[in-house]
């Protein structure tokens, strides 16, 4: 009886025969776009399970008089169901597929694929103020990677399926197509050819009709257009995309300042305290805060306001606009905190929810201030601004503006904002981007050079495994032996004309060249009197492990050597030619090109 094995060869050995390899990736796009539209289906609908039996007449009077706790009991499931359940470390969404790209040769573990399916929807359910859109693409993007793993497919179809569950993944959440396929191209650096295109349509189309084949025409986001854009908005708009702008830059900075401040905790259980902990106080003061925050978006894209404002500690609001606006202002500033304290407890999760909500929030309160203070004496669409001031987040904290235009313009059905969407979007990025050159997303990675871009060259040089590259057939010597053991142990049983200087425990000191031991190996009367240590150089340069492969290329730019030693804790590990080097870059950039 055949085994699971054989089956499985045999459907290698059919695949080979009878389909390219075009047709394949083409097909397992649209299989690939099923099962990310699945895996989102699955995570929202978790979602709303537990928000269900949360909100439910069992627990109806604990939710309304402690609802402070259940963020904190949610993170501390999550802390438990990777610790004993998992066993291994839950990237957070799009960071770490950015990183298996770059790093990993788009391979990305098993554990991924269902991972965020079982924390995620906790996390949010109970409270955690974070969005499903990152684990659901973490999700899609794992399967892909998974799938071409078992058809043995190259590295550069690996990372097309992993773009394209990327695209199924947002078109099923938002049932935007388009703007998933921006969102792929932008957020994961693909090159927009025909030979991609057909692939993120096919993954786009397949999954949203999953979503709208379980969930029906629910949308995340209700929004239909009763003011049409004006001329006489342009300046106003224009201002919105600078204030976007700016509080993109709050937002970024908050992050990155909160997640500094975790990273100095090592326990988990001490950052679940310190972070559950201050979320609950801030849930319970501001319960708006609580979960991704759509029903919020809804209500300011409905007008709602008063039941966002009244949803307060006091159960109650001013009559007074000005503090109603200080009060969505205290909800655009804590919104990022709160995100970032989930975060940095242990949740898994998005911001690309969060984004949405501060964005929202921020066109709002906007038009809201122009038109109660009457300076211009001009009403503005007070849900136009917030429609669009999402687009301007979005473009300014994710640095993907095309993505915002077209995501917005999707979900309101139509072209009427398009022009204001441009100028906000185009008006945040342009000023974010000066001062937050890399989103959250891709920030770490830039840091360390590991990040996917559109610059094909450092993409090309990235991709390439520095250790694969290193030569270890170098004879090395020690200061203290002679001219005649040097000529005797290294010269002649080397056909290298390097030959490396060590001391006792393997530190590299430096190197001996053949060019410079010539003029005396012959004389026999310098084989006892000269020593390695006096016809030893310095290095030009020395390539350390931790350096990225565009820095090892520089170094051999600027030094002009043709072989640099390698170094790891100062210990020699073996030397890298620059003829290999560019040999491997030269094959590499026919593979990810092809």
């Amino acid at each position: 009886m055949p085994t699971t094995k054989d089956i499985y060869r045999k459907i290698l050995k059919w695949k080979y025969r009878n389909i390219s390899n075009k047709q394949f990736t083409n097909i397992a796009s649209a299989v690939i776009g099923l099962l990310a539209g699945l895996g989102a289906v699955t995570l929202k609908n978790a979602t709303h399970l537990i928000q269900h039996l949360l909100e439910g007449e069992f627990i109806a009077e604990i939710h309304s008089a402690f609802y402070f706790i259940f963020p904190i009991i949610g993170l501390l499931i999550v802390l438990f169901l990777v610790k004993f359940i998992i066993k291994k470390r839950v990237g957070h969404g799009i960071p770490s597929t950015l990183y298996a790209i770059s790093k990993q040769k788009g391979i990305m573990p098993k554990h991924q694929m269902w991972a965020s399916i079982l924390t995620a929807p906790i996390t949010v359910g109970f409270g955690g103020s974070v969005g499903l859109e990152g684990p659901t693409v973490a999700t899609g993007a794992a399967l892909g990677s998974n799938f071409a793993q078992l058809f043995r497919l190259n590295q550069t179809t690996k990372t097309l399926l992993i773009g394209a569950a990327a695209a199924g993944a947002m078109s099923s959440i938002f049932k935007a197509p388009i703007a998933a396929i921006v969102f792929a191209v932008e957020i994961f650096s693909l090159e927009l050819t025909l030979a991609s295109m057909i692939p993120l349509l096919l993954a786009s189309i397949t999954a949203v009709l999953t979503s709208y084949f379980f969930l029906g025409d629910d949308v995340l986001l209700h929004f239909n257009i009763q003011d049409k854009f004006e001329l006489n908005d342009v300046l106003f708009y224009i201002s919105l995309g600078v204030f976007t702008a700016l509080i993109s830059v709050y937002f970024s900075k908050v992050y990155f300042a909160i997640a500094n401040i975790f990273k100095k905790l090592d326990n988990p259980y001490k950052k679940l305290l310190v972070g559950g902990v201050t979320l609950g106080v801030l849930v319970f003061l501001i319960p708006p805060l609580f979960g991704e925050g759509y029903e919020t978006i809804n209500n300011v894209l409905k007008g709602n306001i008063l039941a966002i404002v009244e949803n307060n500690i006091f159960n109650s609001i001013s009559d007074n606009i000005y503090l109603v606006i200080l009060f969505l202002l205290g909800l655009i500033l804590f919104k990022i905190v709160a995100t970032s304290l989930t975060f940095g407890a242990g949740g898994i999760g998005g911001i690309f929810a969060p984004t949405l909500f501060t964005g929202s929030l921020t066109g709002y309160v906007f038009a809201l201030f122009v038109n109660y203070t009457n300076f211009f004496g001009h009403k503005l669409s007070l849900i136009n601004f917030a429609m669009v001031g999402m687009a301007g987040l979005m473009a300014g904290v994710l640095l993907a503006p095309l993505t915002a235009i077209f995501l917005i313009a999707e979900i309101t059905g139509g072209y009427e904002l398009f022009i204001p969407l441009m100028i906000v979007s185009s008006i945040s990025f342009i000023i974010t981007k000066r001062y937050i050159p890399h989103n959250i997303y891709a920030a770490q990675l830039a840091k360390k050079g590991e990040l996917v871009t559109h610059n094909k060259d450092k993409n090309v040089l990235m991709f390439l495994d520095i250790d694969t590259l290193i030569e270890k057939d170098f004879i090395a010597t020690k200061p203290k032996k002679t001219l005649g053991e040097l000529l005797k142990e290294n010269v002649a049983k080397s056909s290298r004309n390097i030959y490396p200087v060590l001391d006792d425990k393997q530190h590299f000191m430096g190197i001996v060249l053949l060019d410079d031991v010539r003029p005396v190996m012959f004389d026999q009367t310098m084989y006892d009197k000269m020593r390695v240590s006096d016809i030893m150089t310095s290095a030009p340069e020395v390539i350390l492990s931790a350096d990225s492969t565009a820095k090892v290329m520089q170094k051999f730019k600027e030094s002009g050597a043709w072989n640099l030693p390698v170094v790891k804790g100062g210990k020699y590990v073996g030397f890298i030619s620059k003829s290999k080097l560019l040999t491997a870059y030269r094959n590499k950039l026919i593979e990810v090109t092809a």
